[in-house]
């Protein structure tokens, strides 16, 4: 099989990034995929100046004094890696006509993703939304075999998640209304929206767990492609029985042939497993090498498309802000569903 695509080249001269924000998210992925691509750091930013400060020196970047000072950096591509109460406010300080890169979510519903775009729109700011699960290389590497026709058709999608995901090491989380769909499969609604567009509708329910103090961790989604598409998602992060069966996979089959991925990082978080993909295109399964996983390959990939644009390399941002709301207005909808009854059943025969 000719060799697929798995990585986003970069330009010759990168352009230089201001952080906002230094939580583990920037220390975990951002500061180590900036420093795997060359990217020069001007500087980072944080409310907690201790923290950024400490940040900063270990990473040997500068910290900015102020949010003033950040923004007033020229020829940068800003890094918003906030929480999504504060994306709004932040866009507002930065410069017409910047470039960023935001954190997702897009806001913390439809409703400041609709400001998001609005300040965006009025303030002509260019601006890509960090769903980095479609810059991961397997999912580029899928990409590139449905592209080529590898797999026909696309006419299944099935995301099966069972784990015991690790709640307790947020507890930010404890207090929301809404935790595993807008936080969690929000990447794999942002995918399925990245390979099959956006659908037509979507049944959903989300749940809490008797074990658990995080309002939802487990959900079941069906995605309205018409009448020849199927789509599904099962996600349980309260499978608290051993490695043996827990799962963390799509499926996805086409009309010449099918792939498999595995999604490592969330099986025994935070240590994870290597990803996987499997292609099956003349009967016969496949293992794709891979040049990384998810965490943090996924970033490099994001992070490169951006610098791309900003290089005038690309025309478009791949995973827009504008592109983004979709992802949100299906996460919207889900929870819309969600709260409704299910089509009742008649419980007597009619006479």
């Amino acid at each position: 099989m000719t060799e697929l695509r798995q990585s986003i080249e970069m330009p010759a001269t990168p352009t230089p990034v201001v952080i906002f924000g230094a939580g583990s998210i920037v220390t975990d992925a951002h500061l180590p995929a900036y420093r795997a691509l060359g990217v020069p750091v001007a500087g980072i930013f944080d409310p907690d100046t201790a923290k950024a400060e400490a940040v900063a020196a270990t990473w040997g970047v500068r910290p900015f004094a102020s949010r003033a000072e950040a923004v007033a950096q020229a020829g940068v591509v800003f890094d918003l890696a906030v929480p999504p109460a504060a994306i709004a406010d932040l866009l507002e300080a930065l410069p017409e006509g910047a470039i960023a890169i935001i954190q997702k979510p897009l806001g913390s519903d439809l409703a400041a993703a609709n400001r998001i775009i609005s300040v965006l729109r009025r303030k002509k700011i260019k601006a890509a939304v960090n769903f980095q699960l479609r810059f991961a290389p397997m999912s580029l590497a899928l990409k590139d075999a449905i592209a080529r026709g590898l797999l026909g058709e696309i006419v299944d999608f099935d995301a099966w998640l069972a784990l015991d995901t690790p709640w307790h090491l947020w507890a930010f989380l404890a207090n929301l209304p809404r935790v595993e769909i807008l936080l969690h499969s929000i990447h794999y609604l942002d995918f399925v929206r990245d390979l099959l567009g956006t659908p037509k509708g979507v049944h959903a329910r989300t749940m809490g767990h008797p074990s658990s103090t995080v309002s939802n961790t487990r959900s079941s989604m069906m995605l309205d492609y018409g009448p020849d598409v199927r789509c599904a998602l099962s996600i349980n992060h309260n499978h608290s029985f051993g490695r043996k069966f827990q799962a963390c996979e799509f499926r996805i089959c086409g009309t010449k042939g099918a792939a498999y991925l595995k999604l490592g990082v969330n099986l025994d978080y935070p240590k994870g497993e290597p990803d996987e993909l499997w292609l099956n295109t003349d009967g016969a399964w496949r293992q794709i090498p891979l040049q990384g996983n998810w965490f943090i390959e996924a970033f490099l990939g994001r992070f490169a498309q951006v610098q791309r644009f900003a290089a005038g390399l690309d025309t478009a941002l791949e995973g827009s802000a504008e592109d983004a709301w979709h992802t949100m207005a299906l996460v919207e909808a889900a929870y819309e569903s969600a709260a409704r009854p299910m089509h009742p059943i008649k419980e007597t025969p009619d006479a």
